[in-house]
């Protein structure tokens, strides 16, 4: 249910760092879509990269590191802000509804007239969401017009008809996703939507995968919904698994945030990395 696991557009690089796990795992990870509340298809994949992961009933996937005291919490929201399906015309077009809280007034206007993948049941289908006429307005919008927003957005599959958007696999609260193309580009820099999530959580996959050897025990937590009111992904994690002497959300800073374009640097996340197998390892 990904567009692609690791780009051809990315490839050289990833040749060039081939002992680096970040420089590959951050670029596959960005390339993925965890809508908010929708987050299985990214989280089956953590499942086969941290060995000995389990998914908690939360949805959460949880690596339990070294035993002992202290315990400490290490997690890594996987969601995203999106939209899913709510609602198909009897004319074959599909109507969006926002998932998850965006901080960018101008989050919607990202989607007028850019390609979308939806993750439909029999897998992702390609569409476009409509822009208006130009021959109608001839190319001088009206003033008064307010600003595109997702209730304006019409998504284009393909179809004719309500039947044959149901024979794509595609329904009411399928997740959709900005059609995604992760760029490295100016040596350390990687532009994708949501890069900065997605790279701070491939840079805990690379630390907790890494010969760091904990102190005491360290909870290992890539949780979900974590852009729904009271963050219940990690909210259950800590009540599932703590108490906790000590936590850490991982973060790591993006310029362009919330935008098709956000962007991290790859050596922030490296730097991040090692911070983290210190931190396992029981430093600060």
């Amino acid at each position: 249910m990904v567009r692609a696991l690791l780009l051809l557009s990315v490839l050289p690089a990833l040749r060039l760092s081939a002992q680096d796990p970040l420089t590959r795992l951050a670029p596959r990870f960005a390339a993925m879509t965890a809508v908010s509340g929708l987050e299985q298809a990214m989280t089956d994949t953590l499942l086969t990269l941290v060995p000995a992961s389990t998914r908690d009933r939360a949805g959460n996937v949880i690596a339990v590191l070294g035993k002992g005291s202290p315990r400490r919490l290490l997690s890594c929201p996987v969601d995203e802000p999106g939209f899913v399906v709510g609602n198909v015309t009897d004319d074959g077009y599909l109507l969006l509804r926002r998932v998850g809280r965006v901080q960018n007034f101008l989050f919607d206007q990202s989607l007028e007239g850019h390609r979308v993948t939806l993750f439909g049941a029999r897998g992702p289908v390609p569409g476009v969401v409509a822009v208006r006429s130009t021959h109608l307005t001839r190319g001088r919008p009206n003033p008064d017009q307010p600003p595109f927003t997702v209730d304006n957005a019409f998504v284009d599959v393909g179809a004719s008809s309500a039947a044959e958007v149901q024979a794509l696999g595609l329904a009411v609260l399928t997740p959709v996703a900005l059609w995604k193309d992760p760029m490295l580009y100016g040596g350390s820099l990687l532009a994708a939507p949501d890069a900065g999530r997605r790279t701070a959580c491939a840079a805990l996959v690379a630390a907790a995968t890494s010969r760091s050897k904990p102190k005491g025990t360290v909870v290992i937590a890539f949780t979900v919904e974590g852009l729904e009111g009271g963050n219940p992904g990690l909210a259950a994690a800590k009540a599932l698994h703590g108490p906790f002497d000590d936590t850490r959300e991982v973060t790591l800073p993006a310029r362009f945030a919330n935008t098709p374009v956000e962007t991290v640097n790859l050596d922030d996340a490296r730097a991040l990395e090692k911070q983290l197998e210190e931190w396992i390892g029981g430093g600060k």
